[in-house]
């Protein structure tokens, strides 16, 4: 039987929003996006395709797909809310659960309104109440739905920003970013916060998903090391202290050194995005995370990496999931496993980088499941690694 996960284990791929839909025109990214390498134009179709996304994770044996509600969609000119795409996010809350699939949502994954952006986004005095206001909004279609993510990566978002400020619009190691502005990431604690009362009082459990970087101590620099990790994480995940769950997403390590973080090694294996090959993040950062929230469940929210090996990407999530299994056998509460991503996406900039379990042709948008997605479902079906 192999290694066994506990009964209801949910097992699933995970997506966003902007990365797969398409025209996502009244967003922020989408004007951002001609500054970038490559554009995400119509994406990977899914706004129109979802029924054959959900198939595909329904027929290869997962039992949950993760999705993001695009705000610019719902609310694309302040203040005027659009009918049509509420309704089409409730489709697909009601497709997931006609194929017997939970259905994980998130609200806010990266991208905003235009127009919120340019009125200061975040870092404007009305930010909260105008998310509370979005929650508000989507309410009603989230019926039936038992995880809510509130905001994705509110750490790696605000590094971002902080980033772009100070003219910088390259990705890498999130860990070698500056540290985030704090009154930004105040603003985010508030936001997540204001839409956990929101959707609260609507009886849906609800909480936020962090960048786990990693951060690792080297040449006995544990103290600079958790002075390092308290800015870019340590204070998202105490911030979820009492949430109804926290998602982890893990990828990589970082290592920090007396002065700050340190290069992947050399020789080190690399993936597509450039960072070091290395499975042993998840149950890194399961460790983590649960020491730092104990009582709080955890969801595995997303994990993967980006290779053009498919034999790879099996590894890798082999060795991930014997990872989150032995944090598991040590007591962390994980709920379940969320692969990044089901689909070959947009990756912010970049089309090169290739996580998906699923091909995706960029000319007909046909859907081609890899290997690796058959040996996931496999392990799903079995609940067993």
């Amino acid at each position: 039987m192999g290694i066994a996960f506990p009964e209801g284990f949910l097992w699933g791929a995970a997506s966003s929003a902007h990365q797969i839909e398409g025209n996502n025109v009244a967003s922020d990214l989408w004007g951002l996006e001609s500054r970038l390498p490559e554009r995400s134009g119509d994406a990977c179709d899914s706004y129109h395709r979802w029924p054959e996304d959900l198939d595909l994770v329904r027929d290869l044996g997962l039992s949950a797909y993760r999705f993001g509600i695009e705000w610019a969609r719902i609310e694309p000119v302040e203040g005027e809310v659009s009918r049509a795409h509420l309704a089409h996010y409730r489709r697909m809350v009601e497709g997931c659960l006609e194929r017997g699939l939970t259905p994980v949502v998130t609200l806010h994954h990266f991208t905003s309104p235009l127009w919120f952006q340019r009125e200061g986004g975040w870092r404007s005095g009305t930010a909260v109440e105008r998310f509370r206001r979005y929650v508000r909004t989507v309410l009603p279609i989230l019926d039936g739905v038992s995880w809510v993510c509130t905001i994705n990566e509110p750490n790696m978002l605000a590094m971002m920003a902080e980033a772009m400020r100070n003219g910088h619009h390259e990705g890498g190691v999130a860990g070698a970013m500056a540290a985030p502005d704090q009154a930004m990431a105040d603003t985010l604690t508030d936001a997540h916060r204001a839409a956990r009362e929101e959707l609260g009082t609507a009886g849906l459990r609800s909480g936020w998903t962090i960048a786990n970087q990693n951060f690792q101590a080297e040449d006995g620099a544990q103290a600079e090391r958790d002075a390092w990790a308290w800015p870019r994480e340590d204070r998202f995940l105490d911030a979820a202290s009492g949430d109804d769950f926290v998602g982890v997403q893990a990828y990589t390590r970082v290592r920090i050194g007396r002065d700050g973080a340190l290069p992947v090694p050399d020789g080190a294996r690399r993936t597509l995005t450039g960072w070091e090959f290395y499975p042993g993040a998840l149950g890194d950062a399961v460790r983590h995370t649960a020491r730092r929230l104990p009582g709080v469940p955890i969801l595995v929210t997303e994990n993967g990496v980006a290779t053009g090996d498919d034999a790879e990407r099996v590894e890798y999530t082999r060795a991930a999931l014997a990872g989150l299994h032995a944090a598991m056998a040590d007591g962390a509460d994980v709920r379940g496993y969320l692969h990044w991503s089901l689909l070959d996406n947009y990756e912010w900039g970049s089309w090169a980088p290739t996580f998906g379990l699923v091909s995706v042709d960029r000319e007909t948008f046909a859907r081609d499941a890899k290997p690796s997605a058959r040996w996931l479902g496999d392990v799903a079906r079995a609940n067993a690694l």
